[in-house]
């Protein structure tokens, strides 16, 4: 058998009696079929590690806090045990609450004018309250137990 390129070899294919010789290229022994199911899956193991391993990098440097409106806004106690929490803002001033559930609904909205909201109407969960005052949005969790 030659190894050069162009080379071919002869191929003896047969089922019981019946025999047929093919010629095939030399460089098609050494292929795997890259639609094959083993090519399918080290595609996909190898596009999946090379996400993960893009995505799970972390940049070096300085961390900061994305919401500079972290220390003017103040959401306790949390995880809430009792029927009122206590938000309090830099001002204080007249403040709109929406709280939403895991899957996006509203199921609390009021207005305050102090810094107590009545929580009773919720079920121990994990919900999303989000406070606006004058221009300002902000966002916390908020854990009822």
């Amino acid at each position: 058998m030659n190894d050069r390129p162009g080379s071919f070899y002869l191929q003896k294919v047969g089922f019981h009696n019946n025999f047929s010789l093919s010629i095939r290229p030399l460089h098609y022994i050494y292929c795997i079929d890259p639609k094959s199911i083993f090519m399918k899956k080290i595609y996909l193991a190898f596009f999946l590690g090379f996400s993960l391993l893009l995505t799970a990098q972390e940049k070096a440097g300085p961390t900061e806090d994305l919401s500079p409106e972290s220390s003017d806004f103040m959401l306790y106690p949390n995880p809430a045990v009792n029927d009122i929490v206590y938000v309090k803002t830099k001002h204080n001033r007249s403040k709109s609450i929406t709280v939403f559930d895991v899957f996006g609904k509203v199921v609390l909205r009021d207005r305050i004018t102090s810094s107590t909201l009545n929580i009773s109407r919720l079920v121990p969960g994990v919900y999303v309250l989000q406070v606006q005052e004058n221009d300002k949005k902000m966002t916390r969790k908020l854990v009822v137990k």
